[in-house]
């Protein structure tokens, strides 16, 4: 058997080939006020903004930007961040961050084929929003659609544990209310009964619900069609308490003895009606209900949407608090959660040299963008308001 022998050209030593190392990319990021009613918060706090200055980013903040969340323009300042009154200077910028999506007089002024970062919103858009994006070939990312490395969405989390923990602290402002309420404390007093809470939803809010209630001494009941989810709560809590699937004849004997009931349900378009008027009619004169559902409709038919400067109304004497957005209630928390979040993700696209790259190796944040220069990458949007899609694989690779 004859070998073919090697040739010359074989036998020389070969080239190596390396991968070539990513270059960083400096960020100039916008960072507008808000102007959505109701919003308070604030996407960067001073820290956040001092540590990617420090790495040689550009930050511009309109003035006044983190006042309600109790960040002073001179702090920002100090931290680096340039600070301007022109909002359309701000909207220049090739990277903006927002808490609420951009409204439609703000797409007019953001220039084209500018990234932004913000929440979506979906049940508050329309189809022209979409359009409206795609004709500035706008690259969007939403925070509740980023994915963590467990697969879980951490700004969902995080936002969801502020709103759960707020809702029993409401509950016990509005227990003492001298108009309304019964001047009941909120806990376990030795020879007072405990506070009596019921809590409709076993998710994330209703955890943190929950905690929170029993930490102050308070006796719960939760509810939630998820067996699954029930089985996760009692385990996180490391307690025995009262669980049941969501049955209208045991509902209703909890909620005739409740103190407190707290809507914490969650649903894929409108949160299903969990409380019928016929329940509420039957609850303690006084008792306290804090709908953290409204956001999607509420899961009691008696909620209605009110606002942080009137935020209670009555009916058949129980007290209603139906509040869209609690986490901005408490915005300097929120503001901080936030920055917490985003801020890793920004400095990743730093190093990866620009979003392109950052979406390539990060799934969790690819999952985030929606829009990829105008051109709409997400499928539950493009099936909730019939517009084309693309898969932002075929586009990012």
């Amino acid at each position: 058997m004859s070998l073919t022998p090697f040739t010359k050209d074989q036998l020389l030593p070969q080239e190596e080939k390396l991968e070539i190392a990513r270059q960083k990319s400096a960020l100039f990021i916008g960072i507008p006020k808000e102007t959505s009613y109701q919003e308070r918060r604030i996407c960067l706090t001073p820290d956040a903004v001092n540590n990617l200055c420090s790495q040689g980013h550009r930050v511009l903040l309109e003035a006044g930007a983190g006042l309600s969340a109790s960040y002073s323009d001179a702090e920002y300042s100090e931290a680096g961040a340039e600070i301007t009154q022109d909002t359309k200077k701000i909207f220049s910028c090739p990277l903006i961050l927002k808490v609420e999506p951009l409204t439609a007089q703000e797409i007019e002024i953001v220039n084209p084929q500018t990234i932004v970062f913000s929440a979506l919103q979906i049940k508050t858009r329309n189809k022209a929003y979409f359009e409206s994006l795609a004709k500035k070939k706008i690259t969007a990312l939403a925070f509740e659609y980023i994915k963590d490395v467990d697969g879980t969405y951490p700004a969902v989390k995080s936002l969801s544990e502020i709103a759960g923990t707020a809702s029993v602290l409401i509950a016990a402002e509005l227990m003492i209310n001298n108009q309304f309420g019964k001047g009941l404390l909120f806990g376990n007093i030795m020879g007072v009964p405990p506070t009596d809470v019921v809590i409709i939803g076993a998710g994330t809010v209703g955890e943190f619900a929950a905690k929170t209630a029993l930490g102050l001494g308070a006796q719960i009941k939760v509810f939630d069609n998820s067996i699954t989810k029930l089985r996760r709560l009692q385990n996180n809590l490391n307690q025995r308490i009262y669980t049941s699937t969501i049955q209208e004849k045991a509902l209703l004997k909890s909620l005739r003895r409740c103190d407190v009931a707290i809507g914490a349900m969650r649903g894929v378009d409108r949160c299903p009606i969990i409380v019928s008027e016929h329940m509420v009619s039957h609850m303690k004169k006084g008792a306290v209900i804090v709908d953290v559902s409204i956001d999607t409709g509420g899961c009691f038919e008696t909620s209605e949407v009110t606002t942080h400067e009137k935020p209670t109304f009555l009916k058949h004497d129980v007290i209603h608090y139906g509040v869209p957005n609690i986490p901005s209630r408490y915005s300097k928390t929120a503001s901080l959660s936030i920055s917490n979040f985003i801020t890793p993700y920004l400095m990743r696209i730093a190093e990866e040299g620009g979003l392109e790259n950052a979406i390539r190796s990060e799934h969790g944040l690819k999952n985030g963008v929606y829009l990829y220069h105008g051109i709409l990458t997400n499928k539950s949007i493009a099936d909730w308001f019939d517009l084309p899609e693309n898969d932002i694989n075929l586009l990012v690779f």
